[in-house]
């Protein structure tokens, strides 16, 4: 059987709320499903080769390990291009999503991104933090709990992933209830932290795809474990406090 290579890029920069635990979670769900799995950890000076991986996770860095990230991101334009383009998986989290725009403009400078999407990302003075609750509708019924802290606003160019029931959209304007980026198999949202722990009818979506795009059969998961009696008390919660 074929390894399945999961590449966790820049993990030692963009890896600021202990977004590692997604992977971690993702290698053991594809693992009841029979699969062999690999976790390559890369950062800079890595030479990355974006054909030898089946998915592509970042997370959350601090403004200057953004920075350093982007300089490095860079060269690989035209491989992440190309990988996007061949249905490889990316997750991408927090302020990572910023990279893959066409610029980010922080202090009233522009800084060039990788241009794979057409969004523009604009850093305000004020912070967005706090809890939020979405509306996926790739998952059915399941909504998608979360975190935010971010001072990031998308413009342009939006394809979005989620729709805001609680909390708050991610581009300028501020009428807008939508959350996240989605195009073939790439996935962004501004999320922190362990979103896939969280949400494992998220991951059960990912999983499933990939099963499908490996032509292997999909085994329903064990819900049973801590991850959905986790979610399912989160849910309770919320609209008990409603």
């Amino acid at each position: 059987m074929k390894t399945f290579k999961i590449a966790h890029l820049y993990y030692d920069l963009m890896n600021l709320y202990g977004e590692n635990g997604n992977i971690r979670y993702l290698k053991q769900a594809l693992e009841e499903q029979d699969m062999k799995v690999e976790i390559h950890f890369l950062t800079i000076n890595d030479q990355i080769d974006f054909n030898k991986y089946d998915f592509f996770y970042m997370g959350m860095g601090s403004s200057d390990n953004q920075n350093i990230v982007l300089n490095d991101i860079l060269k690989y334009k035209k491989e992440i291009k190309e990988a996007i383009n061949n249905d490889k998986y990316f997750l991408i989290t927090g302020n990572s999503l910023d990279l893959f725009g066409k610029s980010i403009t922080k202090n009233n400078q522009e800084y060039k991104a990788l241009n794979t999407f057409n969004y523009f990302v604009i850093e305000e003075e004020f912070r967005i933090v706090g809890p939020q609750y979405y509306n996926c509708k790739l998952l059915n019924n399941h909504n998608i709990i979360g975190f935010t802290n971010r001072n990031s606003l998308l413009k342009d160019g939006y394809n979005p992933l989620f729709n805001v029931i609680e909390g708050t959209g991610c581009t300028i304007d501020k009428e807008d209830t939508n959350e996240g980026f989605k195009e073939k198999n790439f996935y962004g949202t501004y999320l922190l932290g362990p979103l896939l722990v969280r949400n494992p009818f998220f991951t059960d979506y990912l999983v499933k795809n990939i099963c499908k795009q490996n032509n292997i059969k999909y085994k329903e998961p064990n819900q049973n474990n801590f991850a959905y009696k986790a979610y399912y008390e989160y849910i309770k919660n919320f609209y008990q406090d409603k």
